[in-house]
């Protein structure tokens, strides 16, 4: 082969996900030829201590300071993975202004910041690629981006966090209590020593934002979307939802319909013959609808040292190939819709709700009465167990209006009969 051109890569970070972006250059190396038609190389690893020691990187190629990595003209692309907002924001906007391409598995920056720096790099004729954003290995960003860019999509949902359904995985497989099942989590490195982000549904919600504003071509940030966690969720609500052909899953859903974008993320009972509800473990899956396509799944490890590295590698591989040609900067923010973002309460749901209540005649009459007047319909009602002289009732209703159903309950609370609302789960 001809000489070929080197294209140089700077890390920004050298954790979890940047040392297995440099593995994954060095390993394929010998591959770079005939994937990108030039060398790939790691010129160098920002980091906040050069004189730590990091196994299997390279001593040499270390940084604390960032002006070695923005006043180099020969490194072209950018691999932000050290995560959070600053200084993350301020490096990857000050790259792109300085015509370097960028790479990030960033998140919670993308889900904030994404139109800004998506308008910086269309500015400066730069790539920004952040396929790790989302759902760790599994390619979804780039086949919402090109290979289903044909379709008109009208749903995307799915699990996006591994933590979360793995300790839901386990509240079912095991009889465990979340607590339990959290502890199980954080003791193999699911979970982080603060979980909140995950088991409070904002990791998912972030993911989401990303995804509809892909799909729909219309805005959506991380304050549009409605984030439910599933720390109320106990055993006995798995139990009863088996019981009644479903699993329990944390789902992020968002729809585009004729009256605007639908984007939340919350527990769902869901049938399980649906194909997300055999997703187990820390295990990620992404459903969408498009009306081309029809139905598509996306399924694999949404999270991790090398599944993470194999979505920043792809993106890596793109740039350097667009750099090859000259063709930087071909596709921006698709963004080109500006549709409305309902509220939670102008959405319609299903509802499983268990409860404890008076064991007396005329108890249910008086809680259908109430659901009636506030236009909930009931599917179902089962008495379940009685519980120091008090009945337990598992409720499931119709398709209600989020508003109507919250003032029901809100009027159920306040009833004498009622002594417990245990828990209030949407149906899909």
């Amino acid at each position: 082969m001809a000489e070929l051109n080197k294209v140089k890569v700077a890390l920004l970070g050298s954790g979890t996900v940047g040392t297995g972006v440099y593995k994954l250059i060095n390993r394929q190396r010998k591959e770079m030829p005939y994937k990108v038609g030039a060398d790939l190389v790691v010129e160098k690893v920002l980091v906040r201590d050069k004189n730590k020691k990091r196994e299997g990187i390279d001593p040499s190629l270390l940084t604390d300071q960032w002006e070695d990595i923005i006043l180099d003209d020969d490194i072209q692309i950018v691999v932000e993975v050290m995560g959070g907002i600053e200084p993350a924001h301020t490096y990857i906007k000050e790259a792109l202004q300085a015509g370097k391409n960028v790479v990030t598995a960033n998140k919670d920056l993308i889900a904030e910041y994404g139109k800004e720096l998506l308008d910086t790099a269309e500015e400066n004729g730069c790539d920004l690629l952040f396929e790790a954003s989302v759902a760790g290995g599994i390619p979804i960003l780039r086949p919402l981006k090109h290979c289903l860019a044909g379709n008109y999509l009208t749903e995307v949902m799915g699990i996006v966090n591994g933590t979360t359904n793995f300790i839901l995985t386990k509240m079912a497989e095991e009889g465990m209590e979340f607590k339990e099942a959290l502890a199980l989590a954080t003791e193999l490195g699911y979970a982080e020593a603060d979980p909140t982000a995950d088991i409070e549904g904002y990791d998912a919600g972030r993911k989401m934002a990303i995804m509809a504003s892909i799909a729909f071509n219309s805005r959506v940030t991380f304050d549009d979307v409605y984030t439910e966690g599933i720390t109320n969720i106990s055993s006995k609500d798995i139990q009863y939802a088996k019981e009644m052909g479903c699993a329990i899953k944390l789902l992020g859903v968002a729809r585009n319909t004729e009256t605007g974008i639908e984007v939340r993320v919350h527990p769902m009972l869901i049938p399980l013959d649906h194909p997300l509800a055999g997703v187990n473990d820390a295990f990620n899956a992404v459903f969408v609808h498009g009306d081309a396509v029809d139905d598509a799944m996306f399924y694999g490890r949404g999270a991790g040292e090398m599944p993470t590295a194999s979505a920043v590698m792809g993106d890596i591989i793109d740039v350097a190939r667009n750099i090859q040609f000259h063709c930087c900067g071909r596709i921006h923010c698709t963004c080109y819709k500006n549709l409305p973002i309902k509220k939670i309460t102008e959405i319609e749901s299903k509802y499983f709700m268990r409860m404890l209540v008076e064991d007396k005649p005329g108890v249910l009459a008086k809680i259908a009465d109430t659901l009636g007047r506030n236009n909930v319909s009931i599917a179902q009602v089962v008495q379940k167990n009685k519980i120091n002289d008090l009945a337990e009732l598992v409720v499931i209703t119709d398709s209600v209006l989020e508003q109507n159903f919250a003032d029901a309950l809100t009027s159920i609370k306040g009833m004498d009969i009622t002594k417990e609302i245990s828990t209030v789960i949407r149906v899909y």
